[in-house]
């Protein structure tokens, strides 16, 4: 295994975001004054061990070649599916020469706030792993599973009569219990990966029709092990609207605190 390997980039930018509810796609949604995907293309330019970056878009994006960024970018064509997408940057990383061992980082384009120490952090985490490492924070808020009801009865007991009360003719989801959330993480990116086995654990994906969210499912697939470092609660993702009101903020603070420091 080669612990000091040579280190890829790519952001997956090749979705819609449908759960945002924009006419564009989410990538280019503007904050601050350069869109999303400018931005979080100058998180992973913050890393000294990133030097360029591979773009993995979809076949109508007309936008992304319009923009200036802060890496010298290459491009590849996305698929339907994310894990199609990450597939077809694989590919092009591995023709432009790269080794098996080298370690490709995987970051969304909507996650524009990740720390620099946090891309760090990951990286060298991963350089020490046969496979990978992804960053992730533990769950704070407690867990509830819910199941789907189309009318609550609630009985009132005691001195007054039971009754039923029927709330509405329409779904809604009640809570079924607690889960326990000592060992849940919230996935984050970057997620990085020894290319080689990540090309291995995709192509088993497609073969057996699996349906996975993130590539380190993929991993979990066949039970290989990937190492979880705790990531910044700074690094959130936007997937609905108000997600856009503190990425903001966050992006303006951190902007502050970087021209402190440089001062």
């Amino acid at each position: 295994m080669n612990i000091t390997p040579n280190v890829h980039a790519m952001i997956v930018a090749a979705g819609r975001g449908s759960r945002f509810g924009a006419s564009i796609a989410k990538q280019y949604t503007m904050l601050q004054g350069q869109t999303l995907l400018q931005h979080s293309v100058a998180r992973l330019a913050s890393s000294t061990y990133i030097d360029r970056c591979l773009l993995v878009v979809a076949a109508d994006d007309s936008t992304a070649q319009t923009l200036n960024f802060a890496l010298p970018i290459h491009y590849a064509m996305g698929g339907a599916e994310r894990w199609q997408s990450v597939q077809a940057g694989v590919k092009a990383i591995i023709e432009a020469g790269a080794d098996d061992s080298d370690l490709v980082v995987i970051h969304d384009a909507a996650r524009p706030a990740v720390p620099s120490h946090d891309i760090e952090e990951v990286i060298e985490a991963a350089m020490l792993e046969p496979y990978g490492a992804i960053l992730a924070t533990p769950v704070a808020d407690t867990l509830k599973e819910s199941y789907p009801q189309s009318t609550a009865q609630s009985e009132l007991v005691g001195e007054t009569p039971v009754v039923n009360l029927t709330v509405s003719s329409s779904p809604h989801s009640y809570a079924k219990c607690t889960i326990d959330r000592r060992h849940m993480w919230q996935a984050q990116t970057p997620q990085v990966f020894r290319l080689g086995q990540l090309q291995k654990v995709l192509t088993y994906v497609a073969e057996h029709e699996l349906t996975i969210t993130d590539e380190a499912s993929a991993f979990e697939c066949l039970d290989l092990p990937i190492r979880i470092v705790t990531g910044s609660r700074q690094n959130i993702k936007l997937t609905y609207p108000d997600d856009a009101i503190l990425l903001a903020a966050i992006i303006n603070a951190q902007f502050c605190s970087e021209q402190t420091k440089n001062n």
